[in-house]
């Protein structure tokens, strides 16, 4: 056991002091909230106004009330057009539209108006949907005008619909929004310290073989001891990155809160964070959040550090061998989509009990309740199976270590490895 120790803190310290970790802890936020403010930015600065001419031949639209809907809304901008319309059919393009509709001489009491925009260049659906839109719209108004229906009717009309929500009898204060929300934040956390994480341990174990630093400890400590140690070593880099992108959250959280900068942002955010800590069972989900994450962090490290030390210095090699195991880690995402779809169907019981994937797609079923969805038993089982394949992918994949480490210049396969873990010691 005191190897283990040693270990642990030799992979902890020797991780925490370089460089590249405080680099990489300090500008992930920052370029985490780059991604999210810079991309809506661009994306609103970028954004199409599709300019479109519109051709009646219903007789039903009209000049006023085209250009009350460009007022209304500026996602496109429609112009009526009277004059010159089989010209500006030939010449939209040089008279600077983009496209031109026109409204069928069809009934208006008709269940459907097909209408083609007619474009010399393909758009972006968004664009083509803004404008579609704004034809429903002015379709809508006119049909209430036809109806003889006032401005106060029409919105008594428009107020007066179904709003449907779920009451689960057995956990009233469940929310299928917020519990959506934070089980993709959860599963996609985990998926990403699973793969950057699970990269480290393997290029870790390269590294000590290729410095034949291995080949000292092998002899000194037995392939478990030496597994564990840097597993739960590198587990404790990452839960020390995570947890300082937690205060750092805090942090400018607090600060943008006393200066009063976005206020409005602010105060929404906090009105959000209430709302989920009364409708999200928070102890439990951080509970198995940090379990889980560490459940499957060793589970898939065990089987990095596997390769690691199958493979030379060849990068290519490694990533070839690596590649079913971070498919595992992508299929996992697939059934976590469909597990949050339906959190208590067949395929996200059996996606939560499965340790390969029991990290992320349990992690995205727990905040939808507990026993409500995932009753006591399941989130029993499934953390039992973890722990059990932990344990045992680790025993494996200290077996493989122990050979692979001191073998040099032959580029192994899966067949061989699966060999080297059922060889007797």
């Amino acid at each position: 056991m005191n190897k283990s120790l040693l270990i642990i803190k030799r992979e902890y310290l020797t991780r925490v002091r370089k460089k590249t970790f405080i680099i990489s802890t300090i500008m992930f936020p920052l370029l985490y909230l780059l991604l999210i403010f810079g991309t809506g930015y661009i994306a609103k600065k970028t954004s199409k106004q599709l300019r479109v001419a519109v051709i009646d031949s219903s007789g039903l639209f009209d000049k006023r009330t085209v250009a009350e809907s460009n007022l209304r809304d500026s996602s496109s901008y429609l112009e009526y057009v009277t004059a010159n319309q089989d010209s500006v059919k030939q010449h939209f393009s040089s008279m600077g539209f983009d496209g031109y509709v026109v409204i069928p001489a069809t009934d208006w009491r008709s269940e459907e108006h097909k209408v083609v925009l007619r474009t010399d260049k393909t758009h972006g659906i968004q664009s083509i949907v803004g404008v579609q839109n704004k034809l429903n719209s002015i379709w809508n108004n006119l049909k209430y005008q036809k109806l003889g229906i006032d401005e106060q009717t029409r919105a008594t009309l428009d107020r007066n619909r179904i709003s449907l929500e779920e009451e689960n009898l057995q956990d009233k204060g469940a929310n299928a929004g917020i519990a959506s929300g934070v089980g993709y934040i959860c599963a996609f956390l985990i998926y990403f310290i699973l793969l950057i994480y699970g990269s480290q341990v393997m290029m870790g174990v390269m590294e000590e073989k290729t410095n034949r630093i291995a080949e000292v400890m092998v002899s000194s400590v037995r392939p478990f001891q030496l597994m564990l140690g840097k597993i739960i070593g590198i587990s404790l880099v990452a839960l020390t990155q995570f947890l300082l992108w937690i205060v750092f959250a805090f942090v400018i959280f607090n600060i943008t809160k006393a200066s009063g900068a976005g206020s409005n942002a602010v105060s929404g955010i906090v009105a959000s964070a209430q709302d989920i800590f009364t409708r999200i069972n928070i102890p439990l989900v951080l509970f198995c959040f940090g379990f889980y994450l560490l459940g499957g962090f060793f589970f898939y490290s065990s089987l990095y550090a596997a390769i690691g030390s199958a493979v030379n210095e060849d990068m290519r090699e490694a990533q070839s061998l690596a590649f079913p195991v971070t498919m595992l880690v992508i299929f996992s995402i697939a059934i976590m989509t469909a597990a949050v779809s339906d959190p208590t169907g067949d395929l996200a019981f059996w996606g939560s009990i499965i340790p390969f994937s029991s990290p992320i797609v349990m992690m995205a079923r727990v905040p939808f309740g507990v026993p409500g969805t995932v009753p006591w038993w399941q989130l029993a089982l499934s953390m039992v199976l973890l722990i059990a394949g932990f344990v045992l992918t680790t025993w494996f994949a200290g077996k493989i270590y122990r050979t692979g480490i001191l073998m040099y210049g032959k580029k192994p396969s899966w067949k061989e490895m699966a060999k080297w873990a059922f060889k007797r010691s």
